[in-house]
């Protein structure tokens, strides 16, 4: 395993150091499951489909990294909502967030928006412990291996807003509990930059597969080193914060959210989404 952790990166410096100017596109698609255990047995199979067909736009979503030798940006393509199938107001993207990666610089800022304010959440990036192993697969012309991790997810599970009353005692004594998840990553020595999807980085190749918790993302096209070169900006506009005072802020909204959709569905109607 040491010799094989050896020859890859050996491979990614000497492609990098070739390739001073490598730079790209790539597109990902993305889709994550739903737990619908949340809102408790009220809920038929009828309306649990009904659930997830107007939640379709928030689970099913298309990425675009761009990137260089030592930065990437990370940004979904917002689409026009189909009339009837949006999904809540809450986490939706209005095409101006982003993720931010500098490798130089060892930062990261996620750009979000959220209760109509703009936050830029700032992070030092921490080498990602990945367990590369010997296990390929084909992803389109690229060869790809696999690599796994187990990390905490310090990310605010919006889902929970809704979950029903009767589970609040299952809530209350797991909320002080870290939330892990098994991350699963595909990636190609033969497109030599450290970066991925999503918060996601740090293999001797482009992540060009990710399969993360409940949700999966996968490549589905590559543009390198296109015609017109690649400028990315770093995101400058929003109220700075660290992960953890970000999370407390929205964590307080949510509660408020979550005390509204209970208080409508005790009043003798559910909650609309």
């Amino acid at each position: 395993m040491k010799s094989i952790t050896i020859l890859f990166l050996a491979f990614f410096s000497v492609a990098t150091f070739a390739q001073k100017d490598f730079q790209g596109k790539a597109m990902y698609m993305s889709k994550t499951t739903m737990d619908m255990s949340r809102f408790g047995n009220e809920m038929t199979e009828v309306q649990k489909q009904q659930m997830m067909n107007r939640m379709r736009s928030f689970l099913e979503k298309t990425y675009t990294l761009t990137f260089t030798k030592t930065e990437s940006s990370f940004k979904e393509d917002v689409k026009l909502e189909t009339p009837g199938t949006n999904g809540p107001m809450w986490g939706r993207s209005n095409g101006q967030g982003s993720i931010y990666k500098s490798l130089k610089d060892k930062e990261m800022i996620e750009d979000v928006e959220q209760f109509s304010k703009r936050f830029l959440i700032v992070e030092k990036m921490d080498q990602p412990q990945w367990q590369l192993t010997s296990e390929t697969k084909q992803i389109g012309n690229y060869t790809v291996y696999k690599a796994t991790m187990t990390i905490e997810d310090k990310t605010i599970d919006f889902g929970s807003i809704f979950s029903r009353r009767g589970n609040n005692n299952q809530n209350d004594d797991k909320k002080n509990e870290p939330r892990m998840i098994d991350v699963v990553a595909w990636y190609s020595p033969q497109i030599p930059v450290s970066a991925g999807p999503d918060r996601y980085w740090g293999l001797p190749g482009l992540i060009l597969e990710l399969n993360a918790g409940r949700t999966t993302m996968l490549c589905t096209e590559i543009v390198l080193n296109p015609e017109e070169k690649i400028e990315i900006q770093k995101p400058n506009k929003g109220s700075k914060v660290e992960r953890e005072e970000y999370n407390k802020i929205i964590k307080e909204k949510t509660d408020e959210l979550k005390e509204r959709f209970q208080g409508r569905g005790n009043g003798g109607g559910r909650g609309r989404f």
